[in-house]
């Protein structure tokens, strides 16, 4: 009785929500109905009788004027809702739709061509209008479409007309069934935030209850896989009594809800594989809902036998690890999504393009790829700071979610870069429309804070299999394609050409001037002090290669480091700032240390640990104060190579620092494999931490618990500002890099960041 009550109150509360709902958009069904009478009038009253419009315009303001005084009668009713109340609201939706076939069926037989397709326009925005109106309530969808398609018949009742018939009939269809899938995720949505509000008391009570005791308990079966022997502990962790527990199945107490539909998680049927098979098991994670929540927990267990070996149950520990799942579950998270936009990051984005290259195999056109470009968001960035630029990209994301629709893909793949994916092309002018609309909205301006920004966008296609049979080729195409957008000075969308990759020379004469900067000695390395979070104290530096060309002036390392990873110049120009950053940091005191970025690239080649010692041995600097900076990329291909390498840069004393932690392709596995010292968490964290997002202050959380556990030391990057800093020292970061302390300096500048010793004169 008690269930039954709960669901009545469940389904009344979503029938208030869905009433609701309607109700808030009901004058968009009615000030169209208004616009739809007006906009008949005028284009038939020269070939329909005006008794007839007057007639059929009664009826409409009749309808309307019902279904007002029903609404009205329902929001002034203090007894509740019931299951009758959403029938008078459908009433309503069946007197419009029945008016509007009406509508069809009239005025259609008196008009032309012209008229009809004026006629048609009219009626698929009311259906639209009405859709939208009663999405909430499907009831009411269905009665106030279902008479408009029955309309649509009359409407096209010729002969040739068919093709049109059944291009308006599967018109209303799809609006049909969009308003059930709304309708279904509506309800659903709505259930699960009153189950989550009511849940929270339990949830505190949870938590008070684990800070005060421990977190494991005991649990046993019978032969028959029945609970006995409860613990305390074990039932305060169901929030149950121990006699309600007792006797009763561990499967089904554990499946809770689950069982009466037959719905269990893996977990749950591994662990009954277990009990089933009378086998020890350790370890096993599974979901366990209590009291309508779900935590997820481990047992681990083993079979009990009597002295004369016969079966008598189980034995075992249970902990809850829900707070672990959840911190492993939100770093997983960072894998796929871009923190600060929100949107899929590169990572997911090629995932989804591999998966549709897959399904648009055979099909031409196929699947259409767009990389699309901010054009002077540097400029903003340099200019205002990283903090508005941030803010300008949260800005640019929201609007690429306006302008793609369901069934297109969009992600950020870094900096102030966007790709769109189109799984299916439907017509040669798909590619050229969305990207002229894309632009157009990433090119109006933009209010951050007190400035007003100006912004364009490139935008660069493929198609396949025309530009590219794989994701790979597919993204070097428009990725060539939006080389040609920029060069011609932004603001416009280039398809690919089989001719772009002239554009490709000029990455290959960037290529020879990289490699004649090499050799003539034209780059140099900036620092960028590391200090501590606590007392601002310099703790060592950051080393920051630079180049500077005699025509071209000074070239960003966002355009020439992407260069010479594909020209595999890499190496050596980290070699180099490998060597010239030891020969510098020996000036400096004997507990400042230098921090050297290593690619991936650099970590495979086989004389990498040679050149360490050799730049060590050189320049006289203790192994203890030289710290390498690696990405998660070095984990990517699972390579053992890698791992062996760092183990032996370890072993020779040096630091290692696991660089921009998050962004990529996090795992914690690596964590286990490699002894990092330090752990850096990236800027964008910092900024969404910095903003109250709940999000980034778990991320920042659990890195720091997660480094302080295993050891390691945390510094925080990109910081800003005083109020940044605080935060992050709250927040339990040990080091801090960023503008705050300084940008990335000259020698000599970072040289005088430290006392001169003082010379004592003699006599």
């Amino acid at each position: 009785m008690g269930l039954c009550t709960i669901l009545e109150d469940g389904g009344i509360r979503v029938l208030e929500a869905q009433l609701r709902s309607a109700d808030s958009v009901a004058i968009l069904r009615h000030g169209m109905n208004i616009c739809g009478m007006l906009f008949l009038w005028q284009v038939f009253s020269h070939c329909c009788s005006p008794f007839l419009l007057g007639g059929w315009s009664l009826a409409l303001i009749a309808a309307t004027s019902i279904t007002l005084l029903l609404d009205r009668q329902r929001r002034a009713n203090d007894i509740g809702l019931s299951p009758a109340d959403l029938r008078r609201h459908a009433l309503g939706g069946l007197l419009h739709g029945l008016v509007w076939a009406a509508c069809m069926v009239l005025v259609s037989q008196s008009g032309q061509t012209e008229e009809l397709v004026a006629l048609w326009t009219i009626i698929s925005c009311i259906m639209v209008c009405g859709a939208i109106s009663y999405a909430a309530t499907p009831l009411s969808a269905t009665a106030y479409l279902l008479p408009c398609i029955l309309g649509l018949f009359a409407m096209f009742d010729e002969g040739g007309q068919l093709p049109l018939r059944a291009l308006a009939t599967s018109y209303a269809l799809s609006l049909l069934c969009g308003c059930f899938i709304y309708a279904r995720t509506f309800a659903r949505q709505h259930s699960t935030t009153v189950q989550l509000a009511e849940k929270s008391e339990v949830v505190s009570l949870l938590l008070r209850e684990y800070e005060g005791g421990g977190s494991d308990w005991l649990w046993q079966t019978d032969a028959l896989r029945r609970i006995n022997g409860v613990s305390s502990r074990f039932a305060e962790t169901m929030g149950m009594e121990p006699g309600q527990l007792e006797g009763a199945p561990l499967v089904q107490i554990l499946a809770g809800s689950g069982w009466d539909d037959g719905r269990f998680a893996a977990g749950l049927h591994s662990l009954a594989d277990h009990l089933k098979r009378r086998e020890s098991f350790s370890n096993l994670v599974l979901p366990v809902e209590i009291q309508g929540q779900w935590r997820w927990w481990e047992l681990s267990a083993s079979p009990r036998h009597d002295e004369n070996g016969i079966f008598q149950g189980f034995r075992g520990v249970g902990s809850d690890v829900t707070a672990q799942r959840e911190s492993a579950d939100k770093i997983a998270q960072l894998a796929r999504f871009d923190p600060l936009t929100g949107l899929p990051n590169r990572s997911h984005l090629r995932e989804v393009l591999d998966q549709a290259m897959d399904a648009s195999k055979g099909r031409s056109p196929g699947c259409g790829f767009l990389m699309i470009d901010l054009d002077r968001f540097k400029s903003i960035n340099d200019t205002l700071g990283h903090q508005t630029g941030d803010k300008l990209l949260s800005q640019v994301a929201r609007r690429m979610r306006q302008v793609c629709d369901a069934d297109i893909f969009c992600g950020r793949i870094g900096g102030d870069e966007f790709a769109v994916i189109i799984p299916h092309v439907a017509d040669s002018a798909a590619i050229p429309r969305l990207s002229s609309a894309i632009i157009g909205a990433l090119s109006m301006p933009y209010q951050v804070g007190q400035h007003m920004l100006h912004v364009g966008a490139s935008v660069g296609s493929a198609l396949s299999p025309m530009d590219g049979r794989d994701s790979e080729a597919l993204i070097r195409s428009a990725d060539l394609a939006l080389y040609r957008a920029k060069d011609e000075g932004g603001g416009v969308h280039c398809a690919y050409e089989p001719r772009l990759h002239a554009q490709a020379e000029e990455r290959r004469q960037l290529e020879l001037a990289l490699r004649e900067a090499l050799e003539k000695d034209q780059l140099h390395v900036l620092y960028q002090p590391v200090v501590d979070a606590e007392h601002g104290a310099v703790l060592g530096f950051e080393a920051l290669v630079r180049w500077t060309h005699p025509q071209l002036g000074a070239i960003s390392p966002v355009k020439f480091v992407p260069v010479a990873e594909e020209a595999r110049l890499i190496a050596p120009i980290g070699e180099w700032v490998l060597r010239t950053a030891c020969m510098e940091a020996v000036t400096w005191p004997d507990d400042i240390r230098i921090a050297v970025n290593v690619s991936a690239e650099q970590l495979t080649h086989p004389s990498f640990v040679a050149a360490v010692v050799s730049a060590l041995a050189q320049s006289g600097l203790d192994a203890r104060r030289l710290e390498l900076e690696v990405t998660e990329s070095v984990f990517m291909n699972e390579d053992a190579g890698a791992l062996k390498v760092l183990d032996q840069l370890l072993s020779l004393g040096i630091q290692l620092s696991l660089d921009d932690f998050g962004t990529g392709y996090s795992s914690l596995g690596y964590l286990s494999r490699t002894r990092f010292n330090t752990i850096k968490i990236d800027r964008s964290f910092v900024v969404g931490a910095s903003k109250n997002t709940a999000e980034s202050l778990a991320i920042i959380r659990a890195v720091v618990t997660l480094a302080d556990s295993l050891g390691m030391s945390t510094t925080a990057e990109g910081v800003e500002t005083e109020a940044e800093l605080q935060m992050v020292r709250r927040l339990g970061c040990k080091k801090v890099q960023g503008y705050y302390f300084g940008r990335p300096m000259l020698p000599q500048d970072a040289a005088r960041l430290f006392p001169k010793p003082q010379r004592v004169a003699i006599g």
